[in-house]
């Protein structure tokens, strides 16, 4: 049975991020032994770049919650990141994780730059399930890239599945019907011709996620 490690970024109870989460968890639960985990419930200390993991190949700040979580992480098949985009990136308390993933990885500083290589090479799915207000996709770019870039480094069958629902600025409002889309977006100083649109989209994308689920489940 697959394992899946779900790090949820959300800081707000029932938010679009929540959303997107139950509907790929709906989608795997029949196939996988999946854990959810909310970022901001755990005690993470902050990296801070003693560089000790490069000599005994595990981060060394003790008293903290990571031990338990870096255990997860390398047992997973499948880790899915969830989390709005706050300024262009993930919420901080997802950020504090993804610094701590520094100890999966030697890092070594060249000339040409810094080499980083794995401990252990991966083989997992990467997950992101993106939520933002933003109407252009663009503002999660910063993170893709950097799941780009990790997914390769970590290994070569490495896999990154990206969803990105835009232009959801309360909650809820990716599971709202067309009609209540209509009567919010002038609230919002949004154009009411775009809700019909938007109602379609938030559906496709809330089937997706549940796709993607059953998908990497299996």
């Amino acid at each position: 049975m697959k394992k899946i490690l779900i790090l949820d970024g959300s800081t707000r109870k029932q938010g679009n991020t929540s959303s997107l989460v139950k509907q790929f968890t709906d989608g795997a639960k029949n196939n996988a032994s999946i854990e959810h985990i909310l970022a901001k419930d755990l005690n993470i200390d902050y990296c801070n770049g003693c560089l000790r993991c490069n000599l005994i190949k595990r981060c060394s700040i003790l008293g903290d919650d990571w031990n338990d979580l870096a255990a997860k992480i390398l047992e997973a098949d499948v880790l899915v990141f969830a989390s709005p985009i706050y300024f262009h990136y993930v919420s901080a308390p997802l950020k504090l994780i993804i610094d701590r993933f520094r100890s999966f990885v030697h890092v070594q500083i060249t000339e040409e730059g810094v080499k980083h290589t794995p401990w252990v090479k991966w083989e997992k799915h990467f997950v992101l399930l993106l939520s933002m207000g933003s109407s252009n996709a663009i503002d999660a770019q910063p993170v893709i890239d950097l799941f780009e870039y990790m997914k390769g480094v970590m290994g070569d069958n490495n896999r990154l599945h990206v969803i990105k629902a835009t232009r959801l600025a309360v909650i809820k409002q990716i599971t709202k019907s067309k009609e209540e889309l209509i009567e919010l977006y002038p609230k919002l100083k949004i154009r009411g011709d775009l809700a019909g649109g938007d109602f379609l989209r938030n559906k496709t994308l809330l089937k997706d996620c549940f796709e993607l689920g059953y998908k990497l489940s299996i």
